[in-house]
């Protein structure tokens, strides 16, 4: 069969795996948009690195199982190859997201306008602390269904986490070309993250059982707490 009237470039770009194509000294030929989301979190160099680490000793290409960690994206095995020496690719293979344990009911799920939930939560929590707290939130985040009860004592676990931080810094965005599959639909996510100097750990079971039990993914650091919610609609 004949590919020479087939653009395949649509095909790389629709692609949720970063790929990245470089030139010899590191320079950056190509990138889908996948690729260009994680360049917020990892630099040109390091991923030219990997490329050159794990590149084949000849012409073609070659696929590694590893893993890698960049903030809230996880990657299990990573391609690279090259068929001339001006020229080298790498593509990362996301890290398929665990499917719930639990079937979501909708049906007992209210609408909820994240925002105004995460603001009374915050105007507790700083009745009992005077920690410094920055605030940046996207006002543009539609509203979706949660369990409004689980996912307030879920916040009030976390930002009881900081109680103790000098200042804490808090943030939330919508992760663009992030999505996670919810009864065969794909679902957004919006990520929520809380950022201080240091956090206690005590509770960090009772967060992760509450996450759980509203889908949303948690990834606790020793500075850190990011949740990643989906926008159920």
């Amino acid at each position: 069969m004949s590919t020479t009237s087939i653009d395949f470039k649509s095909f790389i770009e629709w692609d949720n795996n970063p790929f990245i194509l470089f030139n010899d000294q590191g320079k950056i030929l190509y990138l889908n948009n996948a690729a260009e989301i994680l360049f917020g979190y990892v630099t040109k160099k390091e991923l030219y690195d990997i490329a050159l680490s794990y590149a084949p000793q000849t012409f073609g290409y070659k696929t590694t199982s590893l893993s890698l960690n960049y903030d809230t994206y996880t990657f299990h095995a990573i391609t690279v190859g090259y068929e001339n020496e001006e020229q080298i690719s790498l593509r990362l293979y996301n890290m398929p997201r665990i499917k719930p344990a639990r079937k979501i009911e909708k049906d007992k799920l209210i609408a909820t306008d994240i925002n105004i939930l995460l603001e009374a939560n915050i105007a507790l929590f700083r009745t009992k602390n005077s920690n410094p707290l920055k605030l940046l939130t996207d006002q543009d985040l539609p509203a979706f269904k949660i369990d409004q009860n689980n996912f307030s004592k879920l916040l009030r676990k976390t930002l009881n986490a900081f109680r103790a931080s000098d200042s804490i810094d808090i943030s939330l965005t919508l992760l663009f070309g992030q999505h996670v599959m919810i009864e065969d639909q794909k679902v957004s996510i919006a990520q929520l993250s809380i950022l201080a100097n240091g956090r206690y750990t005590d509770t960090d079971d009772e967060i992760c059982m509450h996450a759980e039990m509203s889908q949303i993914k948690c990834i606790l650091k020793e500075h850190s707490i990011k949740l990643e919610i989906p926008l159920i609609q």
